[in-house]
């Protein structure tokens, strides 16, 4: 039977103008040479075994991959994620729905980080047009041109605007689609149609402007052509609140993502896999990530070992991982993202920091 479903078009959704932001990208970022509170011995020792290992990984052209958490964004370290990319340490950079639209309201406005306690209270929170209707329809267009999210996201900032097709030429598209293919291009192209059409778009070029996509991370990667994979969740952002919200296009993207993820995790024989803030999203993509290019490794007669993990958290661990999983009666059997890594093979190395800090001594060490 049909379930009743929430009305979005009866929402009352404001301007980003009207939001006040706690976090100021122009002032509250990090530069690259700030300074980074010391470690632990420990803590050193794992930093300085990180970066001996991804030079050498680096060298062998070997995967380099950077999962991070939104806080990672919202703590205003574009600048340090922006100098890794440029000077060749990072190869593949992954995040969670709230990452891409932190980065994207950055780039966009300059500020970001609305009171959710405040605004929820007031029926406000993440009920904002600009963020909902740019970022939405980012992806629709980008699902019908074949990109994934960050990729259809860093395409719109950088390009600073996005290309809208005819409805005609949509049509025409479908048609020719379902005569010499399967029909998932004609699918996108009925996504976009459908949104064009909802919205009365007129076809061309429709400016974005981003002042400051200098800090716009995704925007970065899509230009040195660096994959930025998302890897969300439904409902959990606030895009999905806004009626230019559709779904099938996140998904066309987000499965592009995976993909995309996947593919990296087959290049980490030697590789680096750095988790930094991501309690949930990280762990749960690589294990699967990690079994499929593993099935793929031993149909070749292989077998993916050499891999090097960080995972970066606040989270105090009185567990020595290397050792293997602590017994069920140890509190730290339920940090549950050490356990998932620690199952994955090769070395896994934990350490309780701030992503500040972690990040800024990665960048300043290598």
């Amino acid at each position: 039977m049909p379930y009743p479903q929430f009305p979005r078009e009866e929402l009352l959704i404001k301007p980003l103008s009207e939001r006040k932001d706690k976090v100021y990208i122009e002032r509250d970022h990090v530069a690259v040479t700030a300074a980074a509170q010391p470690f632990s011995a420990h803590g050193q020792k794992v930093m300085d075994e990180t970066i001996v290992r991804m030079r050498s990984a680096r060298e062998a052209g070997k995967s380099r991959m950077l999962t991070f958490g939104a806080h990672s964004i919202k703590n205003g370290l574009a600048p340090v994620f922006i100098k890794l990319m440029e000077d060749g340490w990072i190869t593949h950079l992954a995040t969670n729905g709230a990452g891409i639209i932190h980065d994207w309201e950055f780039a966009y406005q300059g500020h970001s980080s609305e009171d959710v306690k405040t605004n929820v209270d007031r029926g406000e929170f993440g009920i904002w047009q600009e963020t909902g209707f740019y970022l939405n329809l980012a992806i629709v267009v980008g699902a019908y041109r074949g990109l994934g999210y960050g990729e259809s996201v860093g395409a719109m900032v950088e390009h600073e605007g996005l290309e809208i097709p005819s409805i005609e030429s949509l049509k025409a598209e479908i048609a020719i689609s379902l005569e010499i293919r399967y029909g998932n291009h004609a699918a996108a192209c009925a996504d976009l149609l459908q949104k064009i059409d909802e919205f009365e778009l007129n076809p061309g070029w429709m400016t974005i402007q981003h002042p400051h996509k200098h800090y716009g991370i995704q925007a970065a990667a899509y230009r040195l052509g660096i994959p930025f994979t998302s890897h969300p969740m439904v409902g959990h952002d606030i895009i999905y609140v806004h009626p230019m919200n559709h779904v099938a296009a996140i998904g066309r993207t987000a499965q592009r993502d995976f993909l995309t993820f996947a593919d990296g995790v087959r290049n980490l024989d030697g590789g680096v896999y750095l988790s930094i803030g991501s309690a949930v999203m990280s762990p749960m993509v690589f294990e699967k990530s990690m079994s499929m290019a593993q099935n793929l490794a031993i149909q070749q007669g292989a077998h993916i070992d050499g891999h090097y993990m960080v995972i970066v958290d606040l989270q105090e661990s009185h567990w020595d991982w290397t050792q293997g999983e602590p017994p069920q009666d140890n509190p730290d059997y339920y940090l549950r993202y050490n356990k998932s890594f620690s199952r994955m093979g090769g070395q896994m190395r934990y350490l309780t920091a701030d992503n500040r800090n972690f990040l800024l001594a990665l960048a300043q060490g290598l």
